[in-house]
């Protein structure tokens, strides 16, 4: 096997990487300073160091740069853009919400050799297939060990790398195995033969048990023998037969064994840690739903805060935000405007220390970002504080910046009796905002430019603490809107609610109601089926509480129970609600939207999520997931010689019948293949509705548990059978080769 960075070492943008540059790291316009930058021999690890700090360095990995922007393409190099010219800078970006490096390179060859090597070995990185992955991760570790860089490894060099990759294994085994592998007898273990080393390490005896159970020889699955396998514990049906073919073709390492359509051991355990053998099913991570019904029948990815980067007392408003929450598939951005003093509208969160961001900005931001991951409409929710003159501007950069990209009209003309479809509406921006008068009153002169702020503020939508307390004679003022910018309203005319009664025989289909999480909670509580109806027809947002000053959130699934579309979250806080939020919209091609299970699309809809038993076609599932194994979790705590005792427990989130966890008894220090084989039980009375979460902590007697990883999916995402869980860190981004090994059945509970 060839050293992984070999097949680009002749590049010579990767060659000078490997030999280094002196780059200025930015921060802002007063934090510039010189570090020097090289790729190490891996091909995928950058590393850098202040010129004149002793040992201290930094380094991250190629695999978590999502992309390279050139030029002054980030707040941070606009901000310097006069004093260093565009082909001298470039921008990492990282998965997840890391923040950005900015760079600038001392000439512009030496910019375009970094940009173009790094997205050279972004490319590599991603398009390495699972074997690959699985060899450069070990190479990775050997590098990291071997501490005098001779390209060798003694015993006691193996020793403390089993440490580091959590593994306690005691003295003989590991001895053993170390002397199998070192077949030169020589005491050390040369890279080839420590991926030897490692592959004994890892061989899977629970992989191994599966795959005896099939194979008639011990030595290898025949085509018939494959077939049996996918259609008895994988549940395929018809398809086993083409299926077990492609697998073979695929996965199959050996060219003899693909030749004899068979597969071997190391071949079944590959297809079983592929995307196909993951436990999301692979055909519904693209987008394949029906996209013709009305907006209101699908819910929405939605973010709340969305220029915020931090909390929501001193932190800072950033345009990075808005690009961070459109690249997790956002599809509603908030935006809080503020009178600017120089005649340009401002957007930071009112009365407090938050930085303040240009209006018109934001709005060239979307332009740029608005489709890269998905078609479908972009909300803009417009939080509105601004006067006459300011709204005006607004209105006037909205129509100039974005152009026809923005609607500003129905679209055939006609007054809707319901919503257009998100297939529509593919590529285009909508207002949400106030508006005077209706869609159907061609605004004559006569009409009045005042709209009442008992509008919003009745339902708490000014977002402010104290908002959803005030009596509402006391909001009952009426503010100036403009012309202009309630012109650009279509189809998402903010309103107060009324009530369901007035809703179902007044409101008008293009009318939508903003909720804190604890309004919501109590229409739900004193009327969740109404609240359902009414959410078939019209759209609704709901917002975190204005209490919740360190930006935390609510969890969305109780919104959700509801049909409540626009559950807006603050994207820039990883934690349980946005796993739950990432899990929802991970199926669908990512692409924001998500259909409603059909008995939230009717009108007439008797369901309520207190009683999902009420409804005809009650259909409960049973869930039985036996949690086999482990592999390779990460390390939580970093001191030399810890070693993880891990435990799994699967949640449940839908109706309230339906929240439960269940959890799997710890196992003492051993983080790289603990074993398990425990059988956890769940009835799920709406699966349509809920989310199945795998969390995998670090059991500790005295305090809380630590967190290793996760993975959300929808219940109706699920593939049945033996199937690996690919964790995901705090962030939401891949950690791999850590896995979770489950045997996963569902049935009709009878």
């Amino acid at each position: 096997m060839e050293p992984e960075g070999s097949y680009v070492q002749d590049d010579p943008h990767v060659k000078l990487m490997m030999a280094g540059s002196t780059l200025r790291k930015v921060k802002s316009r007063s934090w510039k300073k010189q570090r020097h930058f090289r790729l190490l021999e891996d091909g995928l690890t950058i590393w850098y160091k202040s010129r004149w700090a002793g040992k201290g360095h930094s380094t991250f990995s190629v695999m978590d740069v999502e992309a390279v922007r050139e030029g002054h393409q980030s707040e941070v190099m606009l901000s310097i853009a006069e004093e260093f010219p565009a082909e001298l800078c470039f921008t990492l970006v990282f998965h997840g919400r890391q923040g950005n490096l900015d760079l600038v390179a001392d000439s512009p060859e030496e910019a375009q050799a970094w940009i173009q090597g790094v997205r050279k070995l972004i490319h590599k990185a991603q398009t390495m297939d699972e074997q690959e992955r699985q060899d450069q991760w070990v190479r990775d570790w050997f590098q990291k060990a071997d501490k005098n860089k001779d390209g060798k490894m003694n015993f006691k060099e193996v020793k403390k790398l089993l440490k580091m990759m959590n593994v306690e294994m005691n003295e003989d085994n590991a001895l053993h195995l170390f002397t199998m592998a070192d077949k030169c007898e020589s005491g050390s273990l040369e890279i080839e033969r420590f991926v030897h080393f490692y592959q004994m390490l890892t061989q899977r005896d629970e992989v191994w048990k599966v795959f005896q159970d099939y194979s008639g020889d011990g030595e290898r699955l025949t085509l018939e023998e494959l077939e049996a396998f996918l259609r008895l514990e994988q549940g395929e049906g018809d398809q086993s037969s083409q299926h077990a073919q492609q697998l073979i073709q695929r996965y199959e390492p050996s060219e003899t064994a693909v030749k004899e359509s068979s597969m071997s051991l190391e071949g079944f355990q590959i297809y079983l840690c592929s995307q196909e053998g993951s436990i999301f099913n692979p055909a519904l991570l693209e987008l394949h739903q029906d996209m013709n019904q009305p907006l209101s029948h699908y819910f929405i990815s939605s973010s709340h805060n969305t220029y915020l980067l931090e909390d929501q007392l001193r932190g800072l408003s950033s345009l990075e935000a808005y690009i961070q929450a459109l690249k997790r598939g956002c599809r509603c951005v908030e935006v809080d405007c503020w009178d600017g003093s120089d005649g340009e509208p401002i957007v930071y969160h009112g009365h407090t220390l938050t930085s303040k961001i240009l209006f018109r900005d934001i709005i060239s931001t979307l332009k740029e970002y608005a489709f890269k991951v998905s078609d479908f409409p972009v909300i803009v929710s417009l939080e509105n504080h601004c006067g006459v003159e300011q709204q005006t501007v607004m209105a006037r950069h909205l129509r100039h910046i974005l152009g026809e990209t923005l609607l500003t009209a129905p679209l055939d003309g006609q007054i809707p009796l319901m919503l257009p479809s998100p297939q529509e509406l593919r590529g285009k921006i909508l207002l949400k905002a106030k508006k005077l008068g209706r869609l159907e009153t061609h605004l004559d002169e006569t009409l009045t430019d005042e709209v009442s702020d008992e509008d919003e503020m009745a339902n708490g939508d000014a977002e402010s603490p104290s908002a959803e307390d005030r009596p509402a004679e006391t909001t009952n003022k009426k503010s100036k809107l403009s012309r202009e910018l309630s012109d650009l309203v279509v189809y998402c005319k903010s309103v107060h609610f009324h009530g369901f009664e007035h809703a179902r025989s007044q409101a008008k289909c293009y009318e939508m109601s903003s909720f804190s999480e604890s309004k919501a909670k109590k229409l739900a509580k004193d009327a969740g089926s109404e609240f359902v109806r009414c959410n078939a027809r019209q759209l609704c947002r709901t917002y975190p509480s204005g209490l919740r000053t360190d930006s935390s959130n609510y969890n969305p699934q109780d919104m959700w129970n509801m049909g409540c579309q626009i559950v807006a979250l603050n994207f820039q806080t990883a934690g349980l609600e946005m796993d739950l939020n990432d899990g929802r919209f991970r199926q669908n091609g990512c692409c924001g939207y998500v259909l409603k299970p059909d008995f939230m699309r009717d009108g007439d809809s008797r369901f309520s999520p207190d009683r999902p038993e009420d409804r005809p076609g009650y259909k409960p599932a049973r869930l039985s997931i036996q949690v086999i194994s482990a592999q390779q979790l990460p390390k939580v705590n970093q001191k030399e010689g810890s070693i993880v005792d891990p435990l799994v427990r699967v949640e449940i989130y839908g109706v309230p019948q339906d929240q439960t966890r269940e959890e799997t008894s710890h196992i003492n220090n051993n983080g790289f293949n603990p074993v398990w084989n425990e059988t956890l039980n769940f009835v799920v009375h709406s699966p349509e509705l809920a989310l199945v979460r795998f969390v995998v902590e670090d059991h500790d007697k005295t305090s809380r548990n630590d967190f290793i990883g996760q993975f959300t999916l929808p219940f109706t995402c699920i593939q049945p059978g033996y199937r690996h869980i690919h964790l995901l860190s705090k962030d939401g981004t891949a950690i791999p080769p850590s896995s979770v090994f489950v045997n996963v059945s569902v049935s009709e509970l009878t």
